[in-house]
Protein backbone atom coordinates (compact mmCIF):
# COMPACT_ATOMS: atom_id res chain seq x y z
CA UNK A 1 0.00 0.00 0.00
CA UNK A 2 1.46 3.74 -0.81
CA UNK A 3 1.01 6.02 2.11
CA UNK A 4 -2.16 7.39 2.52
CA UNK A 5 -2.63 11.30 1.34
CA UNK A 6 -6.13 11.25 1.79
CA UNK A 7 -8.52 11.94 4.35
CA UNK A 8 -9.71 8.43 6.28
CA UNK A 9 -12.85 8.46 4.45
CA UNK A 10 -11.44 7.60 1.36
CA UNK A 11 -9.38 4.76 2.30
CA UNK A 12 -9.53 1.70 0.67
CA UNK A 13 -11.06 -1.82 2.51
CA UNK A 14 -9.47 -5.13 2.75
CA UNK A 15 -12.30 -6.21 0.48
CA UNK A 16 -11.59 -3.40 -2.36
CA UNK A 17 -7.87 -4.14 -2.09
CA UNK A 18 -8.97 -7.91 -2.55
CA UNK A 19 -11.07 -7.53 -5.30
CA UNK A 20 -8.34 -5.34 -7.20
CA UNK A 21 -5.83 -8.05 -6.49
CA UNK A 22 -8.01 -10.98 -7.51
CA UNK A 23 -8.99 -9.22 -11.10
CA UNK A 24 -5.32 -9.01 -11.24
CA UNK A 25 -5.24 -5.08 -11.71
CA UNK A 26 -1.37 -5.42 -10.61
CA UNK A 27 -0.62 -7.32 -13.16
CA UNK A 28 1.40 -4.96 -15.42
CA UNK A 29 3.18 -5.67 -18.76
CA UNK A 30 7.43 -6.64 -19.08
CA UNK A 31 8.27 -3.34 -20.82
CA UNK A 32 7.84 -0.10 -18.37
CA UNK A 33 7.76 3.21 -19.50
CA UNK A 34 9.73 6.41 -17.84
CA UNK A 35 6.60 8.24 -16.87
CA UNK A 36 5.21 4.83 -15.03
CA UNK A 37 7.90 4.26 -12.75
CA UNK A 38 6.58 6.36 -9.87
CA UNK A 39 3.57 3.37 -9.86
CA UNK A 40 5.69 0.50 -9.90
CA UNK A 41 5.95 -1.57 -6.69
CA UNK A 42 8.82 -4.05 -7.49
CA UNK A 43 9.68 -6.30 -10.83
CA UNK A 44 9.41 -10.65 -10.76
CA UNK A 45 12.57 -12.48 -11.53
CA UNK A 46 10.27 -13.38 -14.96
CA UNK A 47 10.34 -9.88 -15.72
CA UNK A 48 6.54 -8.68 -15.25
CA UNK A 49 6.36 -5.37 -13.41
CA UNK A 50 3.83 -5.59 -10.73
CA UNK A 51 2.07 -2.06 -9.78
CA UNK A 52 1.10 -0.89 -7.03
CA UNK A 53 -2.16 -1.24 -5.88
CA UNK A 54 -2.44 1.30 -3.18
CA UNK A 55 -1.85 3.87 -5.86
CA UNK A 56 -4.06 2.16 -8.10
CA UNK A 57 -6.77 2.97 -5.23
CA UNK A 58 -5.43 6.85 -4.69
CA UNK A 59 -6.11 7.27 -8.63
CA UNK A 60 -9.49 6.20 -8.43
CA UNK A 61 -10.65 8.35 -5.93
CA UNK A 62 -8.52 11.01 -7.64
CA UNK A 63 -10.18 10.79 -10.46
CA UNK A 64 -13.98 9.68 -8.85
CA UNK A 65 -13.43 13.56 -7.49
CA UNK A 66 -12.27 14.87 -10.60
CA UNK A 67 -15.71 13.46 -12.38
CA UNK A 68 -18.07 14.29 -9.44
CA UNK A 69 -16.59 17.78 -9.68
CA UNK A 70 -18.31 18.62 -13.29
CA UNK A 71 -22.23 19.77 -12.63
CA UNK A 72 -23.61 17.99 -16.19
CA UNK A 73 -23.00 14.50 -15.92
CA UNK A 74 -23.35 14.65 -19.98
CA UNK A 75 -20.07 16.44 -20.48
CA UNK A 76 -18.24 13.54 -19.02
CA UNK A 77 -17.31 11.49 -22.35
CA UNK A 78 -15.95 7.53 -21.73
CA UNK A 79 -14.11 6.28 -24.60
CA UNK A 80 -13.02 2.31 -25.21
CA UNK A 81 -12.04 1.17 -28.91
CA UNK A 82 -11.02 -1.89 -27.42
CA UNK A 83 -13.78 -4.40 -26.72
CA UNK A 84 -12.58 -5.82 -23.16
CA UNK A 85 -13.70 -2.58 -22.22
CA UNK A 86 -16.99 -1.35 -24.42
CA UNK A 87 -19.19 -3.01 -22.21
CA UNK A 88 -17.81 -1.51 -18.84
CA UNK A 89 -18.09 2.30 -20.40
CA UNK A 90 -21.62 1.63 -21.33
CA UNK A 91 -22.35 0.60 -17.61
CA UNK A 92 -20.60 3.67 -16.69
CA UNK A 93 -22.32 5.74 -18.79
CA UNK A 94 -25.85 4.06 -17.94
CA UNK A 95 -24.72 4.46 -13.88
CA UNK A 96 -23.35 7.72 -14.14
CA UNK A 97 -25.08 9.93 -16.72
CA UNK A 98 -21.86 10.22 -18.81
CA UNK A 99 -21.23 9.83 -22.65
CA UNK A 100 -20.34 6.69 -24.08
CA UNK A 101 -18.00 5.47 -27.22
CA UNK A 102 -18.16 2.11 -27.67
CA UNK A 103 -16.05 0.78 -30.85
CA UNK A 104 -14.28 3.26 -33.58
CA UNK A 105 -13.59 7.06 -32.60
CA UNK A 106 -14.42 9.01 -35.49
CA UNK A 107 -12.00 11.23 -36.24
CA UNK A 108 -13.00 14.65 -35.52
CA UNK A 109 -15.75 14.11 -33.23
CA UNK A 110 -14.22 16.39 -30.77
CA UNK A 111 -12.31 18.84 -33.91
CA UNK A 112 -14.89 19.53 -36.50
CA UNK A 113 -18.11 20.60 -35.61
CA UNK A 114 -20.27 19.48 -39.05
CA UNK A 115 -19.54 15.82 -38.46
CA UNK A 116 -23.12 14.17 -36.87
CA UNK A 117 -21.01 12.53 -33.89
CA UNK A 118 -19.70 16.30 -32.45
CA UNK A 119 -19.54 16.51 -29.18
CA UNK A 120 -18.01 19.11 -26.73
CA UNK A 121 -16.94 17.27 -23.03
CA UNK A 122 -15.27 18.92 -20.30
CA UNK A 123 -13.69 15.96 -19.37
CA UNK A 124 -12.70 12.22 -20.95
CA UNK A 125 -11.76 8.97 -19.93
CA UNK A 126 -10.38 6.39 -21.62
CA UNK A 127 -9.07 2.58 -21.53
CA UNK A 128 -6.03 2.76 -23.30
CA UNK A 129 -3.91 5.32 -23.99
CA UNK A 130 -2.62 3.63 -27.60
CA UNK A 131 -5.54 2.17 -28.55
CA UNK A 132 -7.42 5.30 -27.87
CA UNK A 133 -4.56 7.95 -28.85
CA UNK A 134 -7.08 9.53 -31.74
CA UNK A 135 -9.21 10.66 -29.01
CA UNK A 136 -6.30 12.20 -26.43
CA UNK A 137 -4.58 13.89 -29.39
CA UNK A 138 -7.98 15.73 -30.25
CA UNK A 139 -8.71 16.51 -26.68
CA UNK A 140 -5.11 18.13 -26.31
CA UNK A 141 -6.27 20.29 -29.24
CA UNK A 142 -9.46 22.31 -27.64
CA UNK A 143 -8.00 21.57 -24.02
CA UNK A 144 -10.13 18.57 -22.72
CA UNK A 145 -8.64 16.98 -19.10
CA UNK A 146 -7.60 13.35 -20.07
CA UNK A 147 -8.26 10.58 -17.58
CA UNK A 148 -6.68 6.95 -18.84
CA UNK A 149 -6.07 3.83 -17.38
CA UNK A 150 -2.34 2.98 -18.34
CA UNK A 151 -0.35 -0.14 -18.08
CA UNK A 152 3.15 -0.21 -17.04
CA UNK A 153 4.12 0.48 -21.33
CA UNK A 154 1.25 3.12 -21.63
CA UNK A 155 2.00 6.17 -22.80
CA UNK A 156 1.22 9.13 -21.08
CA UNK A 157 1.73 11.85 -23.46
CA UNK A 158 -1.37 14.62 -23.10
CA UNK A 159 -3.12 12.49 -19.73
CA UNK A 160 -3.58 14.37 -16.79
CA UNK A 161 -4.40 11.57 -14.66
CA UNK A 162 -3.01 8.37 -15.20
CA UNK A 163 -4.97 5.26 -12.84
CA UNK A 164 -2.08 2.65 -12.73
CA UNK A 165 -3.44 -0.59 -13.73
CA UNK A 166 -3.71 -3.52 -16.10
CA UNK A 167 -5.56 -2.49 -18.83
CA UNK A 168 -5.44 -6.01 -21.21
CA UNK A 169 -7.50 -8.06 -18.66
CA UNK A 170 -10.93 -8.05 -19.03
CA UNK A 171 -11.58 -8.43 -15.68
CA UNK A 172 -8.68 -5.47 -14.82
CA UNK A 173 -10.71 -3.11 -16.65
CA UNK A 174 -14.03 -4.42 -15.61
CA UNK A 175 -13.42 -4.10 -11.90
CA UNK A 176 -11.31 -0.49 -12.33
CA UNK A 177 -14.19 0.92 -13.90
CA UNK A 178 -16.98 -0.53 -11.36
CA UNK A 179 -15.03 0.90 -8.04
CA UNK A 180 -14.75 4.03 -10.14
CA UNK A 181 -18.59 4.38 -11.01
CA UNK A 182 -18.92 3.09 -7.16
CA UNK A 183 -17.17 6.05 -5.94
CA UNK A 184 -18.30 8.35 -8.04
CA UNK A 185 -22.21 7.88 -7.10
CA UNK A 186 -20.70 7.94 -3.28
CA UNK A 187 -19.44 11.85 -3.86
CA UNK A 188 -22.58 12.40 -5.14
CA UNK A 189 -24.72 11.02 -2.48
CA UNK A 190 -26.46 8.42 -4.80
CA UNK A 191 -24.99 5.29 -2.67
CA UNK A 192 -26.31 6.76 0.70
CA UNK A 193 -22.71 6.43 2.82
CA UNK A 194 -19.46 4.57 2.47
CA UNK A 195 -20.76 1.39 4.76
CA UNK A 196 -23.51 0.67 2.00
CA UNK A 197 -22.53 -2.11 -0.78
CA UNK A 198 -23.51 -1.10 -4.14
CA UNK A 199 -26.13 -3.39 -5.17
CA UNK A 200 -24.39 -3.36 -8.90
CA UNK A 201 -22.71 -6.98 -9.11
CA UNK A 202 -18.92 -6.29 -10.84
CA UNK A 203 -19.27 -8.85 -12.84
CA UNK A 204 -21.87 -6.40 -14.95
CA UNK A 205 -18.82 -4.88 -16.19
CA UNK A 206 -16.77 -7.84 -17.26
CA UNK A 207 -16.51 -8.33 -21.82
CA UNK A 208 -18.28 -11.13 -22.16
CA UNK A 209 -17.83 -13.20 -25.43
CA UNK A 210 -20.53 -12.92 -27.65
CA UNK A 211 -19.88 -16.42 -29.38
CA UNK A 212 -19.65 -17.94 -25.86
CA UNK A 213 -22.65 -16.70 -24.88
CA UNK A 214 -24.31 -17.94 -28.25
CA UNK A 215 -23.35 -21.62 -28.13
CA UNK A 216 -24.74 -21.86 -24.21
CA UNK A 217 -27.97 -19.93 -25.74
CA UNK A 218 -28.08 -22.84 -28.70
CA UNK A 219 -27.43 -25.86 -25.82
CA UNK A 220 -30.15 -24.48 -23.70
CA UNK A 221 -32.78 -24.52 -26.30
CA UNK A 222 -31.99 -27.66 -27.72
CA UNK A 223 -34.45 -30.34 -28.52
CA UNK A 224 -36.13 -32.23 -25.55
CA UNK A 225 -34.85 -36.07 -24.91
CA UNK A 226 -36.59 -39.02 -25.74
CA UNK A 227 -38.09 -39.83 -21.97
CA UNK A 228 -39.26 -36.02 -22.22
CA UNK A 229 -41.16 -36.94 -25.44
CA UNK A 230 -42.55 -39.85 -24.07
CA UNK A 231 -43.86 -38.17 -20.89
CA UNK A 232 -45.05 -35.68 -22.92
CA UNK A 233 -47.01 -37.65 -24.82
CA UNK A 234 -48.79 -39.79 -21.49
CA UNK A 235 -50.08 -36.55 -20.30
CA UNK A 236 -51.18 -35.65 -23.49
CA UNK A 237 -53.17 -38.53 -24.28
CA UNK A 238 -51.55 -39.56 -27.26
CA UNK A 239 -49.30 -43.01 -27.88
CA UNK A 240 -45.76 -42.69 -27.72
CA UNK A 241 -43.00 -44.15 -30.34
CA UNK A 242 -43.15 -47.44 -30.45
CA UNK A 243 -46.22 -48.05 -29.17
CA UNK A 244 -48.89 -47.70 -31.93
CA UNK A 245 -49.36 -51.74 -31.95
CA UNK A 246 -51.69 -51.11 -28.78
CA UNK A 247 -53.66 -49.23 -30.73
CA UNK A 248 -57.88 -48.81 -29.32
CA UNK A 249 -60.08 -51.31 -29.85
CA UNK A 250 -61.60 -51.39 -33.40
CA UNK A 251 -58.62 -50.46 -35.09
CA UNK A 252 -56.30 -53.33 -36.77
CA UNK A 253 -52.60 -52.66 -35.41
CA UNK A 254 -49.67 -51.73 -37.49
CA UNK A 255 -49.42 -54.50 -40.07
CA UNK A 256 -52.30 -55.61 -39.73
CA UNK A 257 -54.40 -53.77 -42.24
CA UNK A 258 -54.05 -56.62 -44.60
CA UNK A 259 -55.67 -59.33 -42.54
CA UNK A 260 -58.15 -57.03 -40.91
CA UNK A 261 -61.62 -58.88 -40.08
CA UNK A 262 -61.16 -61.90 -41.88
CA UNK A 263 -64.59 -63.25 -43.92
CA UNK A 264 -65.98 -59.49 -44.03
CA UNK A 265 -66.85 -58.57 -47.12
CA UNK A 266 -65.33 -56.00 -49.27
CA UNK A 267 -66.80 -52.58 -49.36
CA UNK A 268 -68.62 -51.60 -52.44
CA UNK A 269 -67.29 -48.44 -54.20
CA UNK A 270 -68.96 -48.73 -57.42
CA UNK A 271 -72.06 -48.37 -55.08
CA UNK A 272 -71.45 -44.56 -54.67
CA UNK A 273 -70.68 -43.77 -58.03
CA UNK A 274 -72.84 -43.25 -60.89
CA UNK A 275 -73.62 -46.65 -62.61
CA UNK A 276 -73.19 -45.55 -66.25
CA UNK A 277 -71.91 -43.28 -68.26
CA UNK A 278 -75.24 -42.12 -69.44
CA UNK A 279 -76.38 -40.82 -65.96
CA UNK A 280 -73.86 -37.76 -66.10
CA UNK A 281 -74.97 -37.23 -69.44
CA UNK A 282 -78.70 -36.82 -68.18
CA UNK A 283 -77.68 -35.35 -65.17
CA UNK A 284 -75.82 -32.46 -67.38
CA UNK A 285 -79.22 -32.25 -69.55
CA UNK A 286 -81.32 -31.35 -66.66
CA UNK A 287 -78.93 -28.75 -65.22
CA UNK A 288 -78.90 -27.01 -68.99
CA UNK A 289 -82.67 -26.93 -68.63
CA UNK A 290 -82.26 -24.97 -65.48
Amino acid sequence: MAPANLPSIFNATSTDIEQLLAAQCHIGSKNLGVHMQPYLWKTRADGVNILNVGKTWEKIVLAARIIAAIDNPSDICVISARPYGQRAVLKFAAHTGAQAIAGRFTPGSFTNYITRSFKEPRLIIVTDPRTDAQAIKEASYVNIPVIALCDADSPTEYVDVAIPTNNKGRHAIGCVWWMLAREVLRLRGTIYNRETPWDVMVDLYFYRDPEAEAEEKVEEEKLPGVEEEGVAAIESGFPATGDWEAAPAGFPATGEWSDAAPGAAAPNWDATAPATTADWSATEAKEASW
